[in-house]
């Protein structure tokens, strides 16, 4: 893809491999860059280096945003354990989690506002999204949580306790975000996605020495690389959808340095480390119990920890010995930033570097075979000769799901026992088409009895009754066992998992069937070529009825289903 002229933003561009993957895109022109950082500070210090380095460019080249982009944007830059501590926040951003995502909740979120105003058509995502998630550290809240109830304390503190767990689950946050930034992106027209992944561990295994207490590797480390891995497989099927950006992802196995080399102020969390002042007279015995917390308080003096040291950006601030020890042979070593931007510039441009995880991921995945091709007609006749020995319609069991799946199953298979040929759908009205179907409902109890007793309900040609056996499968159970009937839900509800012997689901079908007669028709009788596969011969003339073809056809179509890689 050409650079030139598009709008590009970078996510993470204060950072070290944001840095220097924004400088590196100033020489392909695009037409502006929006410079991204968790804070107003980063941002703007940024955009300063960066107009002083390139004074040639408009001052309104280097577009400053900020915040978290993990939450909805009234929460952007509010630090995440104020969110958890206000009981009010918390409960929303837990909402926001771990609820199905709704409309508010995309057009609520800091990303999708951010694409929707500028549009860019690139998006290099340089943050460390894997220790941003895993460093929430669950296994801090968890031991909070079992002291309390060791300790008896009051209801409201274990219930806000608990809220921060759920709050701070790491698979659930990462879906989300993956799920918010999928539908910004196709909504805005973003054509293509970098990622700046990360191992984990800096490219080494489990044998890791630097880990984050006594047990080794740490769980929360390891937290990090299962958040990685979980993200590269998101974005992998993310590679996969037929509407969604090109995605891509470079995965450096290896320390990334450096930003600067000084000598000044060493911070912690972005404050001094301010020196303590111990005598050795204050030394404590070592009896019955160490307590992590000193009842006594020792002297902070003023002075702070001042030092050479090398900065690698949001990876840390290390000494001489801290550098020296990572980077030698046979450990993390590691890799430049301008090297990784350098992979991003020529990936973005087409090239193949063969650093992108995701084109990995499709080169070393079994895919479909040929075999497996060839024998499919084999297993579908052998299936379908069962059924006549038997004298059943194996249908669906939903098992394989979703709900969807067995609904739309079941309605096709109900419109071929009563019209025998898709020609022949057509030849009736929607109502006699829905009074017919009702009949065979009425009457052949068999059918009936399987459809509910997998946990789909039939709504009746009225809309206002259900024949439902002991579990439906939609609405699932969400923590509450009664739900308002409203229109709009049976609406929904229709749609997504109940057989709906409606007038005005009989004209879905019977437009569904139209639509795939027509493309049939459609192709010349002289083209055999290998261009069309769902030809006549494939609908058998529009004979006998094939409800899985048909239903295939559906979530192709309707449902932009489509297998996009073979």
């Amino acid at each position: 893809m050409d650079i030139q002229n598009k709008t590009v933003l970078v996510l993470g561009a204060w950072g070290l491999v944001g840095n220097a993957v924004t400088r590196k895109l100033i020489p392909e022109k695009p037409k502006r860059i929006i410079v991204t950082s968790l804070k107003k500070e980063e941002v703007e210090d940024e955009i300063k280096r960066l107009q002083k380095e390139f004074p040639h460019l408009p001052e309104d080249y280097f577009i400053p945003w900020w915040g978290n982009i993990f939450v909805r944007e009234e929460f952007k830059d509010i630090n995440r354990f104020e969110i958890l501590e206000d009981p009010v926040k918390r409960k929303v951003l837990l909402k926001d989690i771990m609820e199905e995502l709704t409309p508010e909740m995309l057009e609520a979120s800091s990303i999708y506002k951010m694409l929707s105003k500028y549009k860019p058509e690139i998006i290099v995502d340089c943050i460390n999204s894997a220790t941003a998630i895993a460093y929430q550290d669950v296994y801090s809240t968890y031991h909070r949580i079992s002291s309390m109830i060791e300790e008896n304390p009051a209801k409201e503190d274990i219930i806000a306790e608990t809220e921060k767990l759920l709050c701070t689950q790491y698979i659930p946050q990462l879906i989300r975000h993956i799920q918010i930034l999928y539908n910004s992106m196709s909504k805005n027209d973003t054509k293509i996605y970098i990622k700046i992944g990360t191992s984990g561990t800096g490219g080494m295994g489990l044998n890791i020495p630097y880990t984050h207490s006594e047990e080794k590797p740490s769980r929360v480390l390891l937290s990090k690389s299962s958040v990685a891995g979980a993200h590269t497989l998101l974005l992998f099927l993310l590679g996969r959808t037929p509407d969604a950006a090109i995605t891509k992802e470079i995965k450096p196995t290896a320390a990334i340095a450096w930003k600067k080399i000084a000598f000044d102020e060493i911070k912690k969390r972005g404050n001094p480390i301010k020196l303590q002042s111990v005598s050795v007279d204050e030394a404590i015995p070592l009896t019955d119990k160490l307590k992590l917390k000193p009842d006594k308080h020792f002297t902070v003096t003023d002075e702070t920890l001042k030092s050479v040291f090398i900065d690698t950006g949001e990876n840390g601030t290390f000494s001489r010995g801290e550098f020296e020890t990572i980077s030698t042979q046979g450990q993390m070593e590691y890799v430049t930033p301008e090297e990784i931007a350098e992979d991003v510039i020529f990936e973005i441009k087409g090239g193949n570097t063969g650093h992108d995880i995701i084109n990995a991921l499709d080169n070393a995945t079994l895919e479909p075979t040929y075999r497996a091709g060839f024998l499919q007609h084999t297993a579908v006749e052998k299936l379908a000769q069962l059924e006549k020995i038997h004298n059943v319609q194996s249908v669906a069991f939903e098992l394989l799901g979703p709900p969807r799946l067995s609904k739309l199953l079941h309605e096709i298979n109900l419109i071929k026992l009563v019209t025998k040929s898709m020609a022949n759908i057509l030849d009736y009205t929607p109502e006699e088409l829905s009074e017919k179907i009702f009949t065979e409902i009425k009457t052949n109890s068999k059918l009936r009895n399987e459809i509910i007793s997998i946990g789909i309900p039939i709504l009746l040609p009225d809309g206002k009754n259900l024949l439902r056996g002991n579990e439906i499968k939609i609405p699932p159970y969400r923590g509450r066992n009664e739900l308002e009937i409203t229109e709009d839900k049976i609406k929904l509800w229709a749609n997504d998992g109940w057989v709906d012997l409606r007038v005005c689901n009989m004209e879905v079908w019977q437009d569904r069937i139209r639509a795939i007669m027509e493309e049939a028709t459609s192709i010349p009788p002289d083209d055999t070529s290998s261009m069309h596969v769902r030809t006549k011969e494939f609908w058998n003339d529009f004979g006998e009825i094939n409800i899985g073809k048909v239903v295939s056809w559906i979530f192709i179509n309707e449902e932009r289903g489509k297998r996009m890689k073979a």
